[in-house]
């Protein structure tokens, strides 16, 4: 069943949303991109004259109430751009009441889902790899059925429009979708939209193509890197990985970031992307500063030769024309994960750079795929939103969707 086909009208309707939007300090919602794409699931659902319970997750509270991670922050958010007055659920464990008292056009948020740790059915506090461990997860993978059945209870139909969660076998993102038959289970529009444009860019790759991948991290990429280099031609590292693939290659990187346990794996990397002939461009330049915080002193230096005390910020000037020489003429783009610490307006001309050379391949005919929370914040941040193709609200589900894998919030409504 489609959802353009369902007709909600008289039913309620669960609707697994991604509503994991970053906060500043003041639980100040700083970009609400993830709940704007939710619209037209949830507006759907009201103008038929349904009722409408969502549900998320905020942050990684590890099944423990932590206040700072609660959904009543982004209720006023919700409400504004849904335009009806959201009511709360405190407890998304204990809502029968307001989910019972929800009236056609009406709408409910459930608190987060993961101050339960039956949502991602990990056992809390067992060491991994123990007996106990083995022992627990089997206890906890019961409780987390009891769990989504318990969420099944509060509706008569499920939609799944979270794809930033749907790599994750999660209570509500797919055991949920077991208490539901097929007629009654479907994914939202988000997800449907989702899924075609991750086709598009596996299924259908126009050359050249040119996969960008940042962030501070090289071990959570390294899945979707080797996999990108037997498809790609360009590939561009960018972000706090560079050190350490500076490292990796001899380099001095001062107090950079650097996974030293992942050294080799960085240059395994290097040589696969030789055997394949992929062009591999890594920061040869960097903002450097002397302090991690907006207004420290910086200076241009070699990615490979930081002084001690001095860390890696940004893609220097020399690297932002190398990124945006490998992006001119792309015909598929893929962009994960920003240039440097683009949270700091200082060390944004990186990770700006990328974003207006991706909009101008694009606007030359380039399918450009952004996805992963930081990337679109960037996107957003420059105000090139609406110059590229596709902007994904998914960062992990989008990685593992391009590494092939089955999405289990995508299967458990098709039943694969």
């Amino acid at each position: 069943m489609t959802i353009e086909q369902f007709n909600f009208a008289g039913k309620k309707a669960i609707v697994r949303v991604d509503f994991n939007v970053p906060l500043d300090e003041k639980g100040i919602v700083t970009d609400d991109t993830r709940i704007r794409g939710a619209l037209p699931t949830l507006k759907k659902v009201l103008a038929d004259g349904g009722a409408l319970i969502m549900m998320s997750h905020m942050g990684k509270p590890k099944g423990k109430v932590k206040p700072e991670l609660s959904l009543s922050q982004i209720v006023k958010n919700v409400s504004a751009v849904l335009g009806v007055d959201v009511k709360f659920a405190k407890d998304c464990g204990n809502a029968d009441a307001e989910a019972k008292a929800l009236k056609p056009g009406e709408a409910l948020l459930l608190e987060n889902l993961r101050y339960y740790p039956e949502e991602e059915g990990k056992p809390v506090g067992v060491e991994k790899g123990t007996p106990e461990y083995d022992e627990a997860k089997k206890e906890m993978k019961g409780r987390q059925k009891d769990f989504a059945k318990k969420l099944a209870s509060y509706a008569d139909c499920y939609v799944m429009d979270a794809f930033g969660t749907a790599h994750r076998k999660h209570a509500s993102t797919a055991v949920i979708a077991d208490y539901f038959d097929t007629d009654n289970k479907m994914l939202g529009f988000l997800m449907e939209k989702e899924v075609k444009a991750v086709d598009a860019v596996l299924n259908n790759i126009q050359r050249p193509f040119t996969a960008i991948m940042g962030g501070s991290k090289v071990s959570t990429k390294i899945g979707i890197i080797e996999n990108l280099l037997s498809k790609v031609d360009n590939l561009v590292l960018c972000g706090g990985m560079t050190y350490t693939f500076a490292k990796a290659m001899g380099g001095e990187i001062g107090k950079s970031i650097c996974e030293n346990d992942k050294l080799d794996i960085a240059l395994d990397i290097i040589k696969k992307a030789k055997e394949n002939n992929v062009n591999l461009v890594l920061g040869s330049d960097s903002i450097i500063a002397d302090d991690f915080s907006n207004d420290a002193n910086q200076k241009v230096c070699a990615s490979n030769a930081i002084p001690e005390g001095w860390e890696g910020m940004d893609a220097g000037p020399e690297t932002r024309k190398a990124f945006a020489e490998a992006i001119k003429g792309s015909k598929t783009i893929l962009w994960n994960g920003p240039a440097g610490v683009f949270e700091f307006d200082n060390f944004t001309g990186g990770s700006k750079a990328i974003a207006e050379a991706v909009a101008a391949a694009t606007k030359e005919g380039a399918f450009s795929l952004i996805g992963g929370g930081d990337s679109v914040a960037c996107v957003n941040k420059f105000g090139l939103a609406d110059q590229v193709s596709y902007i994904s609200t998914g960062g992990g589900a989008l990685l593992e969707a391009i590494e092939g894998k089955v999405l289990p919030g995508v299967a458990a409504i098709k039943g694969e």
